[in-house]
């Protein structure tokens, strides 16, 4: 068995929603940790990857819309600090890209999600063993009980229902 960490040093966690229909705002959790166990150094097919967000680490570049995040309208981080992601499988789909399917649970809801991941590589450096890869997807955040969503005059959801998920991740073999 191999174990990984993830370099929080090196890794970014993002999402990205539609703001009144015409803009897209960028968010990130600066706070979070995961592991990933692998039966092979260099295999990641069928690895099993645990990862834990801190809710009250969420930056948008503003404040007040990131307390309005933090607020009981969107993560309700007094009573949920923590969201989690733990696999179900991690499947090659073509040469180095994988289908990552797990359970994500926000707000104590937890639902079964698919994500991208492109491997990028892996190399020695300073006599440490380090893998990248780029982890995409969608989801739905009512679906996670966050359900903020005023209507616009004009019509149309002040924020969109569909997140992005965009992570950069480094891997640490420890």
């Amino acid at each position: 068995m191999v174990n990984w960490k993830i370099d929080t040093k090196h890794s970014e966690i993002h999402f990205k929603v539609k703001h009144m229909l015409i803009s897209t705002v960028t968010g990130l959790f600066t706070k979070f940790d995961g592991t990933v166990s692998t039966e092979k150094i260099n295999e990641f097919e069928g690895g099993k990857v645990s990862v834990e967000i801190e809710t009250n680490s969420v930056y948008t570049n503003e404040e007040y819309r990131d307390n309005h995040l933090k607020s009981d309208a969107f993560f309700d981080i007094e009573k949920f600090p923590i969201i989690t992601f733990e696999s179900m499988s991690l499947n090659p789909q073509r040469k180095n890209e994988f289908l990552l399917k797990g359970i994500l649970t926000i707000k104590q809801i937890a639902r079964e999600v698919e994500l991208k991941v492109i491997f990028g590589g892996a190399i020695e450096s300073k006599e440490q063993y380090k893998a990248g890869f780029r982890v995409t997807g969608k989801i739905s955040r009512k679906d996670f009980g966050l359900i903020y969503n005023p209507l616009m005059e004009a019509g149309g959801l002040v924020v969109s229902e569909e997140v992005k998920i965009i992570g950069n991740v480094q891997l640490i073999k420890i």
